[in-house]
């Protein structure tokens, strides 16, 4: 009996699959060192203000790992290409009880444009959120920021133009079973995507050394 083949939306589907890691304090310097490199714009865009270097170092210095969430794509030399973050807060419910949501943000590198990994942190971001309780997500862009602000629309959030601002608040389902499995699935798929990579480094850098060493002369 023949397999039938698997249909092009499910191939596709796995292969705009890239491993989203979560980052933490040991990640900090790379977090500045990707930010850092943003253009004068781009700081423009993501930050709602041109950020000096002095104003991204302490916004890096001053992320709360435990309280936020930061995830990150890496390339195969384990260099970051894209960052999202979730700043999460209690807020007060219309019920006399507290409610959680979170702020997003996102920055992709230059050489990395185009790909998607803006959607899929923002996808990731969401999937993320619902899991842990938080039931919105905020959004506060500048209107020219088109890429920041499409990536809203087609998620279902809603946009309020203020100006050159705009706020996009997007409503959060509970979180399922299938969440649960897809979010835990994807963590250990990642882990080991970046574990190898590590390795694959690591070995290149060893192969290098050995090289080095055994130059006639030496």
């Amino acid at each position: 009996m023949n397999t039938p083949p698997a249909s092009p939306t499910r191939q596709r589907a796995w292969w705009r699959w890239v491993p989203i890691r979560r980052l933490d304090a040991s990640h900090r310097s790379r977090i500045e060192r990707h930010l850092l490199a943003l253009s004068a714009h781009d700081r423009y865009l993501r930050f709602g203000y041109p950020a000096s270097d002095e104003r991204i170092r302490q916004h890096v210095a001053s992320i709360d790992f435990q309280q936020d969430e930061v995830f990150g794509i890496f390339d195969h030399r384990l260099q970051l290409l894209a960052i999202s973050h979730l700043a999460c807060c209690d807020v007060a419910g219309a019920h006399h009880g507290m409610r959680r949501m979170a702020e997003f943000a996102v920055s992709v590198d230059l050489r990395a444009r185009g790909r998607g990994h803006g959607t899929r942190l923002f996808d990731h971001a969401v999937r993320h959120a619902r899991n842990h309780g938080i039931d919105r997500i905020y959004i506060h862009a500048l209107s020219e920021n088109t890429a920041m602000l499409r990536i809203a629309r087609q998620a279902g959030a809603e946009l309020r133009n203020e100006g050159g601002e705009t706020e996009a608040w997007l409503h959060l389902p509970p979180d399922t079973l299938m969440s649960q499995l897809e979010e835990l699935f994807a963590r250990q798929a990642t882990e080991l995507s970046y574990q190898s990579r590590r390795g694959q480094r690591q070995w290149r850098h060893l192969l290098a050394l050995g090289r080095h060493l055994l130059q006639p002369g030496r």
